[in-house]
């Protein structure tokens, strides 16, 4: 028989709503102790790896949903001092999008490849295993010591991402105020994606490299961080066309994206099939 304590009536509730998700075979009791809060009688055998599984699971889950967010919230607060409410909930949003993002760009920012929730998994399993008695609360507050040292570092790195994309922020609303004084020097340009961009005027033709530099020469692209050898956005902020069509499979492309942020409702984006030119595609600068 295995003993398990939880003092929220909203976490026990979730501790058996997973449990039962878990394993559909399993048999416990609950009844209530003024000491201790809630008290689930387990049916329990060590030696039943898949009953283990299912509770530390469900264990995590709990942790999860219901201390996580605060226990990264007191981080942020008490270890690297922020006080506003709303920068704190975009670390907080981030620091969410690190631990559980599974996207590369998230295990990118994360630096390795191991899953943070594999760390809390096995500290969970290290105090289920080869015991009679579990107490929730003791757990979360005196043995997950390894796994907030690991949030301390995660937090930290969210803060950095916040930072860039507050500077990237303020980079693409320069760039808007300076577009938007500037007067158009072409009515439409179309893009088809690629590393650099493919310019094609109205008519089709494409724009050779040194139609590009040449245009952007006569703009002062230092004044706004750009310069000369950027080759996918300083052409259109020197051209700051009317109307850009962009063309490809992937819109949610980094440089893409940029473009449309910059330029907003001045942007369309279209399916490769889309682009009306293809015969220019064919022909080299």
């Amino acid at each position: 028989m295995l003993d398990v304590y939880f003092s929220s009536n909203k976490e026990v509730i979730s501790f058996c709503e997973q449990l039962f998700v878990y394993n559909k075979k399993i048999e416990l009791h609950w009844k209530t102790s003024e000491d201790w809060g809630n008290h689930l009688q387990i049916e329990f055998n060590q030696a039943d790896n898949l009953l283990v599984d299912s509770i530390v699971k469900s264990m995590v889950d709990v942790f999860v949903d219901h201390r996580l967010s605060s226990m990264i919230q007191s981080i942020i607060e008490e270890f690297y001092y922020y006080t506003d409410r709303d920068e704190i909930e975009k670390i907080l949003e981030i620091t969410h999008w690190i631990l559980a993002g599974e996207d590369d760009e998230s295990i990118q920012v994360r630096k390795q490849k191991d899953d943070p929730m594999q760390l809390l998994y096995s500290l969970f399993v290290s105090n289920v295993k080869n015991t009679t008695t579990i107490h929730f609360d003791s757990i979360v507050n005196f043995r997950l010591k390894v796994f907030k040292d690991h949030l301390v570092n995660m937090v930290g790195l969210a803060i950095d991402e916040f930072k860039r994309e507050e500077d990237h922020q303020e980079f693409v609303n320069m760039l808007r105020e300076y577009i938007a004084k500037k007067e158009p020097s072409y009515n439409v340009v179309h893009i088809v994606q690629g590393n650099p961009f493919a310019f094609f005027k109205a008519n089709g033709k494409r724009f050779t490299r040194m139609e590009l530099r040449m245009i952007m020469q006569k703009e002062p692209l230092y004044i706004v961080g750009l310069d000369d050898d950027e080759l996918n956005l300083a052409p259109l902020v020197s051209m700051a066309p009317k109307k850009i069509k962009i063309y490809g499979d992937h819109p949610s492309e980094p440089k893409t994206l940029t473009v449309i942020n910059v330029f907003q409702e001045r942007v369309d984006f279209e399916p490769y099939n889309k682009f009306p030119f293809p015969y220019y595609l064919k022909n080299d600068e």
